[in-house]
């Protein structure tokens, strides 16, 4: 099976165990992130915005954690991935970044870019109205502010996430020089590799590496490498931002 056809199964399963937990209480299930783009590329999680109509109960949130377990086992391994929040409709249409009211209560920091990447057409809606009648338009300086958030991730977890943390610094690096957020990691690195010819072989081990091809030697590279790496996204990412 594609990853496509994949990741369309485990919406369809997602979105009907929602309805039946959830009834009228749903308001809209949004797809956003890598699943969202036409790349045929690895992706390793589904992100998701679940919006609601007013708070969950207590037995609501356990219902919503066997679901989710269910998904894990009957969709090895994407369907444990599901990586999102659930969101309250009245914090949904805010430009604040709204508290999720599941798995301690976790911020969407990265909500200015969501909604940049939702309100373009990146996202698959399983559920609800348009998304252009939830989430409002983010301005430049928000979406900087959490582009800056994900430069400041990539930072703690160099060392955990060596392969995400190169192909993110190169999204990063590309959303500053163009100004273009709505883009995935398959298409930033590609871009990079031209642009950042010093950098190729670890571009193309960090893409490796999410197609789960690479090796030991291949990850104490990128592991060796990283810090180089991200010192000088860095600076030209600061030097990007100076120009606007």
């Amino acid at each position: 099976m594609t990853i496509s056809r994949q990741i369309d199964t485990i919406n369809r399963a997602f979105v009907k165990g929602l309805k039946t937990i959830l009834g009228e209480k749903l308001y809209g299930v949004y797809i956003y992130g890598a699943a969202a783009f036409p790349e045929v590329v690895p992706t390793g999680d589904i992100d998701f915005h679940v919006i609601l109509k007013s708070s969950l109960t207590a037995d609501e949130k356990m219902q919503l954690e066997k679901l989710h377990e269910s998904l894990a086992q009957r969709f090895p391994p994407l369907g444990g991935e599901l990586d999102g929040y659930y969101i309250l409709l009245q914090d949904a249409i805010r430009k604040t970044p709204p508290r999720s009211q599941m798995w301690k209560r976790a911020i969407d920091n990265s909500w200015a870019l969501h909604r940049a990447h939702i309100l373009a057409g990146r996202c698959i809606v399983l559920y609800g109205p348009d998304p252009k009648e939830i989430y409002p338009p983010a301005t430049w300086s928000e979406i900087e502010a959490a582009l800056y958030g994900e430069l400041d991730y990539v930072e703690r977890h160099l060392q955990d996430y060596p392969d995400y943390c190169i192909l993110n610094l190169c999204r990063l690096i590309y959303s500053f020089e163009t100004k273009d957020v709505v883009v995935s990691k398959a298409r930033a690195s590609d871009w990079a590799i031209d642009a950042l010819p010093r950098w190729r072989r670890h571009i193309e081990l960090a893409r490796k590496s999410y197609a789960h091809r690479s090796t030991q030697e291949d990850r104490q590279f990128m592991l060796t490498e990283i810090g180089k790496f991200f010192e000088f996204a860095k600076e030209r990412i600061e030097q990007a931002s100076k120009k606007h």
